[in-house]
């Protein structure tokens, strides 16, 4: 069966013209999968590992890139962020996706399967997940959302976790700012928005490598079009 991308804002609709016309745009979906247990690049619920997140864009998982927010063009392209190593006090684990920029963010679904395991012994302190443009450190201020897993020595109950929006998260979901430059050689100058899932395990003491836990993330989303609303130009309706 062929596959097919389509550039720009798709409109769904069955009334383009008049005042009355009831065209919106069609919510877009990515979505990653992670099994803790799995550190085998390349395969279905890959999870990353130290110093490492995961691409949801690849079917089974691959390494994802997070890069340095930055929406000035550079000749030598974006810069790749460093992420930190695991720590006896710190884990990270995350998810890196790539959107349109200008996109308007619908809702983030933080999906907890099953509980993070591995950390028997260890005096946990929390256990969230950060959604941003970039890697979030543990009590940093994420650019979209948070959503806790435990605040407590535990690792949570498994189900779809609540995510907590501040204003300016509600008002940055409006627009996804310009993050990252194609990095892609040869190819017109041109930026992409960066969304980063960033799970913290953190604690006081003897935080391990987890050894088993499953996750979902995804985000929904639409693709704005500036020229919606204009009389001349698409997607106002076919003068033909």
């Amino acid at each position: 069966m062929a596959r097919s991308t389509f550039e720009g804002p798709i409109l769904s609709g069955d009334n383009r013209f008049g005042p009355l016309r009831d065209v919106g745009y069609t919510v877009l979906e990515q979505d990653c999968y992670i099994d803790l247990s799995n550190t085998t690049v390349g395969t279905a619920g890959y999870s990353g590992g130290s110093g490492q997140f995961v691409s949801s864009n690849t079917i089974p998982n691959l390494q994802g890139v997070v890069y340095t927010p930055s929406s000035t063009f550079s000749t030598s392209g974006p810069t790749v962020q460093t992420l930190p190593a695991d720590t006896s006090t710190q884990v990270y684990r995350g998810v890196v996706m790539y959107l349109p920029i200008n996109s308007q963010i619908i809702t983030f679904d933080v999906d907890y399967i099953s509980a993070i395991t591995g950390e028997s012994g260890a005096t946990l302190s929390n256990v969230s997940v950060f959604v941003s443009n970039n890697y979030t450190a543990a009590g940093g201020t994420p650019t979209y959302g948070t959503a806790v897993i435990s605040s407590s020595t535990g690792v949570g109950t498994a189900g779809r976790l609540s995510t907590t929006y501040t204003a300016t998260n509600l008002i940055n979901m409006l627009a996804t700012t310009s993050d990252i430059q194609n990095p892609q050689v040869g190819t017109q100058p041109s930026f992409f928005s960066q969304i980063v899932f960033t799970l913290s395990i953190t604690g006081s003491t003897s935080v391990a490598v987890p050894t088993g836990g499953k996750l979902n993330f995804t985000v929904r989303y639409t693709q704005a079009d500036p020229n919606i609303g204009n009389s001349t130009t698409y997607p106002y309706g076919n003068f033909d």
